[in-house]
């Protein structure tokens, strides 16, 4: 049974393990954190889902509850812990890689403490979170604080304070209306926020049977990223309606910050005590670097989760990588079952040719 390395124990790692042992490998799963599901127990407190419960399931275990039910951020810890004890593969916590290299007989991948693991196939299922994205703002003399949305938990820290949440998405959005309860509070980007159509209700049985055959096509490639879309899922409209009334404000980007002020874009300066960055993630792939896998800006070069420069190497999470929702939850089954199948043929296809080359000489006659 070929050995198949999967580097991330979030929810990727966890579904692709499953799928990969549905295809004969033996799955060995590398997580650095203290426990097996991935950054969800790290979002802030309120998160709460923009998709039901019926698009949850990762492969082999139903989401509990309602079908309907919006989950919140910690029934989604609770499901993936209960999930990765199921799961008939040995996962290995507080593991952190460090690089991944090739070898005659396929990859080593190195561990922090130095253990070397060699695998046919390695998945890079490391997600997002661990590399968050801080854009050049000109906040470099600004002494405020300036904080990632990765590491915002709550408003009580903000209670009183003036704050400037950037961002233009559904993260910024939903951290903006709550820090506004208790702090006054402006959303700064670049662009207008534009918000999702309120048009189906979030129960509406015939959008949701849409919306789950959509996320099923292998059509990620062809389209537009959500991320660059910048679409604030508002099913209930109440977003939007913060925001038309100025719980929170939006205004355009700030141009720069000094000391505790920063400088609008029409020349005002105002006093302001954080500044809260929702400006999305990149992917956490350095330890691929060495082995040559990703391009300049650190994104895979692969297509519908399979590199393109490395055979037995494969990806899970990247967003467009195969369908709508490839770096979301909901996408996982879909991806995991593709790269599963199209690992088992490639090694299929590979192991007469490694067995010729690895053969031992005749002995002289």
């Amino acid at each position: 049974m070929d050995t198949a390395i999967i580097i991330g124990g979030g929810q990727g790692g966890l579904g692709t393990a499953f799928a990969l042992r549905n295809q004969g490998f033996r799955p060995l799963v590398l997580e650095a954190g203290t426990e097996p599901v991935g950054s969800w127990p790290h979002y802030y407190d309120s998160l709460v889902a923009f998709t039901p419960v019926c698009f949850f399931s990762l492969p082999g275990l139903p989401f509990p509850g309602d079908p309907s039910h919006f989950p919140a951020r910690d029934e989604v810890v609770a499901y993936l812990r209960r999930y990765a004890s199921l799961l008939d593969c040995e996962i290995r916590t507080g593991t952190r890689v460090l690089s991944v290299v090739a070898d005659p007989d396929g990859y080593v991948v190195t561990t922090e403490d130095g253990t070397r693991l060699h695998a046919p196939v390695v998945v890079a299922a490391t997600g997002t979170f661990g590399h968050p994205h801080r854009p050049a703002l000109g906040l470099g003399r600004y002494t405020g604080t300036v904080l990632h949305s990765c590491g915002y938990r709550s408003p009580e820290p903000f209670a009183g304070q003036r704050v400037v949440v950037v961002g233009s998405g559904t993260s910024a959005v939903q951290i903006a209306r709550e820090l506004s309860g208790t702090a006054r509070t402006t959303i700064a980007s670049r662009r207008p926020i534009r918000f999702g159509s309120t048009r189906f209700r979030a129960d509406s049985a015939r959008y949701w049977r849409f919306f789950g055959m959509v996320g099923r096509l292998p059509v990620g490639p062809a389209l537009p990223r959500l991320s660059e879309l910048r679409l604030v899922v508002d099913y209930s409209g109440a977003q939007r309606r913060a925001v038309e009334e100025g719980r929170p404000d939006r205004r355009p980007m700030f141009t720069g910050g000094e000391g505790r002020e920063l400088r609008w874009s029409d020349g005002t300066r105002e006093m302001v005590d954080a500044v809260v960055l929702a400006t999305g993630y990149r992917p956490a792939l350095e330890y691929l670097r060495p082995l040559g896998a990703l391009r300049a800006d650190g994104t895979p070069r692969q297509r519908h989760g399979l590199s393109t420069s490395h055979p037995g190497l494969a990806y899970i999470g990247v967003e467009g990588q195969h369908t709508l929702f490839s770096d979301a939850l909901n996408g996982v089954g879909p991806d995991a079952r593709h790269i599963a199948r199209a690992l088992r043929r490639r090694v299929a296809r590979r192991e007469p040719a490694l067995r010729r080359r690895t053969a031992s000489p005749a002995l002289p006659g």
